[in-house]
């Protein structure tokens, strides 16, 4: 009994220590200032576990065929390629200040492609990636990724320039016409 109650004492005051932290306001949310390398650590292996055990039993369809990879592009161009860029598309001011910094996915994706789709569908928490999956069925996510993962690979017989050209200039995220 006694152990009990030296165990819950202990947690009462944790607890409170970690209340009167967060009401303190020490901890600093600007994007502008990374975390530190224990909270870099702690919210990376967190981010990389909790896609990899919720996108385990996702069956992945064939993603080789020519219209769904272009679909995957313009939806890309229109989506996607303000934050992660795109084949031939140049830095932008507004990737400047996200943190954490969204990937280059125009270099290629490191991710797997069911954990792809579950990353564009379900968005990720406190990184500006938004849930795809509200707005856009399941097809058009599986387009999307399709085109990732034929990236950074040139895609003969699909328009890409131009694709970039119609979606990403009229994109308020980028703020520049791409090059063509």
């Amino acid at each position: 009994m006694k152990t009990l109650i030296t165990v819950l004492l202990t947690l009462a005051v944790v607890l409170l220590l970690v209340e009167g932290y967060v009401y303190s306001g020490a901890f600093d949310v600007a994007a502008d200032r990374p975390h530190g390398a224990f909270v870099q650590w702690l919210v990376q292996t967190t981010r990389e576990r909790s896609i990899a055990v919720h996108a385990k039993d996702i069956a992945v369809p064939p993603l080789d065929a020519p219209m769904l990879i272009a679909q995957g592009a313009a939806e890309y161009a229109q989506m996607c390629a303000g934050c992660h860029l795109a084949p031939g598309v140049e830095d932008n001011e507004f990737r400047q200040g996200l943190y954490p910094p969204a990937p280059e996915l125009a270099k290629g994706a490191d991710a797997q492609p069911a954990q792809q789709f579950w990353i564009v569908k379900h968005g990720i928490k406190m990184s500006a990636m938004p849930a795809w999956g509200v707005t856009h069925d399941d097809e058009t996510i599986w387009s999307i990724v399709a085109f990732l993962e034929k990236l950074p690979t040139p895609i003969s017989g699909t328009a890409l320039p131009n694709t970039w050209a119609a979606g990403i200039s009229s994109s308020p995220a980028t703020g520049s016409t791409p090059a063509a």
